[in-house]
């Protein structure tokens, strides 16, 4: 945990939850339930006749487009259940772009944190740093399935 904590000091905001919680859950969202194993995962992104999938083990994931497929990879790794996809597709590019820059700057930080040590003993520490990102995320929420709509109308008379 000490790991975590030393990663999102020297990350600040481009640290993965915070991206999370202040780019993506301050946007129109909706609830999207992953069935995956709650543990870090192996995701690949692959191209079918049927368009794109997100294989993550033996499940695969169909996903209408190419970006929400590498937005949905990165907590597909980090093992969520639960995350909020924007309900604007426009943003999803330039956010999955952020999240695997974010995740990329983790693992690198992991490395030289961890050089020299136990295999053992890494991947106890990055099965914990996987942990605490995913609670982190957990925390923030993923919230309503489907997104608040502005009902009111003005009626000219």
């Amino acid at each position: 945990m000490e790991i975590a904590l030393e990663i999102k000091e020297k990350l600040e905001e481009t640290w993965l939850a915070n991206i999370y919680r202040e780019k993506i859950r301050t946007l129109r969202t909706r609830a999207y339930t992953l069935s995956i194993p709650e543990r870090e995962n192996s995701a690949e992104i692959q191209h079918t006749l049927l368009g794109v999938e997100l294989k993550v083990g033996n499940i695969r994931l169909a996903c209408p487009d190419l970006s929400t497929a590498r937005y949905l990879q990165v907590f597909a790794r980090l093992g969520c259940q639960e995350i909020a996809i924007p309900y604007d597709i426009t943003k999803i590019s330039t956010l999955a772009d952020e999240l695997e820059s974010s995740w990329q700057q983790i693992l690198l930080h992991f490395e030289e944190r961890t050089s020299g040590k136990l295999p053992s003993a890494i991947g106890r520490m990055r099965s914990n740093l996987v942990k605490e990102i995913r609670a982190e995320l957990d925390e923030i929420g993923a919230g309503e399935k489907m997104p608040q709509f502005k009902q009111s109308t003005k009626q000219r008379v």
